[in-house]
């Protein structure tokens, strides 16, 4: 992603500015993150998805703290199918609120910075929920593939008291370990920055467009 050209810069800002929504309540978020628990991989349960995320498998979330205090953050996913091409995003994690570590910033594209906020973490650091105060995405979100489905139904609980629309919640489907012969991008494989993929330009159109709307 920090490839793109110059000029697509100000047309998406204006087009993000230009489709913002009245503000509504701001959602709660958990009281404290450790970040460093935090890091690593997610699999994604569940999504109101993004255009970029609409048929994705194997859909993987993974956050590296760098020495700057940023998030090194890896998304990756097989395109339409488990045995569908490999598409990997790489934005960056902002902590804003550094009395909690729960509301970032991702950043697609500079300077826009996409609301990013923890409203849900179990005590064991195994599952989260990732929200936005415009209830128009969410990510929920596990260290393994699958969870409880009476875990999974609480969490449809918290969205709807929070004041998402829980119908527009779809599963993600998982289905692990890949076929051999398929590079994996689970847990302690995605790490690497080096091997990502960001496709041609109208990936990277509709990435900033679709995730990365502040």
């Amino acid at each position: 992603m920090r490839t793109f050209k110059s000029w697509w810069v100000v047309p998406v800002a204006l087009l993000l500015v230009a489709c913002q929504t009245t503000p509504m309540n701001t959602i709660a978020t958990v009281e404290r993150v450790d970040l460093e628990r935090f890091m690593g991989d997610w699999y994604v349960i569940a999504n109101i998805p993004t255009f970029i995320e609409r048929d994705a498998y194997n859909a993987v979330e993974s956050y590296r703290l760098t020495d700057d205090g940023t998030v090194a953050t890896t998304f990756a996913f097989r395109q339409g199918g488990f045995d569908g091409e490999r598409k990997v995003y790489t934005p960056t994690g902002f902590v804003l609120d550094r009395d909690s570590n729960a509301i970032w910033g991702m950043q697609f594209v500079w300077p826009i910075k996409a609301d990013f906020r923890i409203v849900y973490l179990d005590e064991q650091y195994t599952r989260t929920i990732i929200g936005r105060n415009k209830r128009d995405y969410v990510w929920i979100m596990a260290r393994t593939p699958s969870i409880p489905e009476a875990d999974y139904q609480a969490m449809l609980r918290l969205l709807a008291d929070e004041g998402y629309d829980i119908n527009q919640i779809q599963r993600v489907p998982q289905r692990w370990p890949e076929p051999a012969g398929q590079t994996e991008f689970g847990r302690g494989g995605i790490g690497s920055r080096e091997e990502t993929s960001i496709g041609d330009g109208k990936g990277l159109a509709a990435c900033v467009a679709s995730r990365g709307e502040p």
